[in-house]
């Protein structure tokens, strides 16, 4: 039996409860107007492939589009009815519209892939079928064979490099939007920023099981790339974000602390020294820099065991009240269009 086969006969056996769908397709979009009607035609017979017990959708998820991709989604809205859509009210970013995404899907399962078309829809089966196996809660896509120009492989072999020696998550390609998650992974990640990138690392923080699938890439056809050298930048302190939140965002003091206890040690030597000197050996230091350096030192330290109590602090009324508090988004929603319920603005 075939793997794609396998995967069918998995698929068949995942029943979704009453007004929830098997399957659901996320695709953020950013300026694809030509990318799209070619799209939905690889996504429709790639889902018709698949033996669902259940229905899909296909989310797309605009991210403030300005070349007419609004009018296209508006089109295939109209003409199928597994289609939905979101559409802000301007480019908040592939974080936003995920989250966006994830929190309208119902599914099951959850696959999300770019939409420039340089993913292949027809790997739907192959990212699945770790889960199906229960090998895996997420599924990433590997662009083992990228067709994309040495200024974004090669800065992004580098960025995959360093996110796998910080965080230990051992995967090729973190940044790889073909992607495919069961639902309680959904339920536990919150995206902002560049958080996307690092969805598998904020996924494994979990303890949900990451794994990673080789798929093919295509060369982009149409429109050109969002990818710029400012995003480096944001996706460097979005990775100190994750490190912390992975780390210590329930215990702030052990990396303050840490830092504190060292410095004001090593103030507290420099210092120690320095009265010897004067004390016993007699040398004066009142104009010693090195003397300015050790008070600086304790304070410093000082200062940093104070600020890993005050995150204590924060920390723990943020666990306590977390419960209660409702979902905040850094997004604006124009409009959406569902099948299941009245379009809104």
């Amino acid at each position: 039996m075939s793997a794609s086969a396998t995967t069918d006969s998995q698929l068949a056996t995942i029943t979704p409860e009453p007004g929830r769908a098997a399957l659901s397709v996320v695709v953020p979009l950013l300026n694809e107007v030509e990318s799209l009607p070619q799209l939905h035609t690889e996504i429709t017979v790639a889902l018709a492939a698949l033996d669902l017990a259940g229905p899909a959708e296909i989310i797309y998820v605009d991210d403030g589009s300005t070349d007419g991709s609004a009018r296209i989604l508006q089109r295939l809205f109209e003409s199928d009815p597994r289609v939905q859509v979101i559409q802000f009210r301007r480019n908040f970013g592939k974080s936003a519209a995920l989250a966006a995404g994830f929190q309208a899907a119902t599914g099951k399962l959850v696959v999300t892939m770019d939409a420039d078309l340089q993913d292949v829809p027809a790997e739907i089966p192959s990212l699945l079928a770790p889960i199906l196996n229960d090998e895996a809660d997420l599924v990433s896509g590997w662009k083992a064979d990228r067709q994309d120009p040495a200024s974004k492989t090669v800065p992004s072999a580098l960025f995959n490099r360093v996110v796998r020696v910080m965080t230990g998550v051992e995967l090729h390609d973190f940044n790889c939007g073909f992607k495919a998650y069961r639902d309680e992974v959904l339920d536990e990640l919150t995206l902002y920023g560049e958080l996307h990138r690092y969805i598998p690392v904020l996924a494994h923080v979990r303890g949900f099981r990451v794994a990673e699938v080789a798929v093919p890439h295509r060369p982009r056809r149409y429109g050109h790339s969002k990818f710029g050298a400012a995003r480096f930048f944001r996706g460097f302190f979005d990775l100190l974000t994750v490190l912390f939140l992975s780390q210590y965002t329930r215990r702030p003091l052990h990396l303050f602390g840490l830092i504190g206890v060292i410095t004001f040690g090593l103030g507290f030597l420099i210092d120690a020294y320095l009265a010897f000197a004067k004390l016993v050996l007699g040398q004066p230091i009142g104009h010693r820099p090195l003397l300015t350096l050790g008070v600086l030192l304790i304070i410093v330290g000082t200062q940093f065991i104070v600020f890993g109590l005050l995150g204590e602090m924060i920390a723990h009324h943020a666990h306590i009240s977390s419960a209660a508090a409702g979902r905040s988004t850094d997004y604006s929603i124009r409009r959406v269009l569902r099948h299941d319920q009245s379009a809104h603005d």
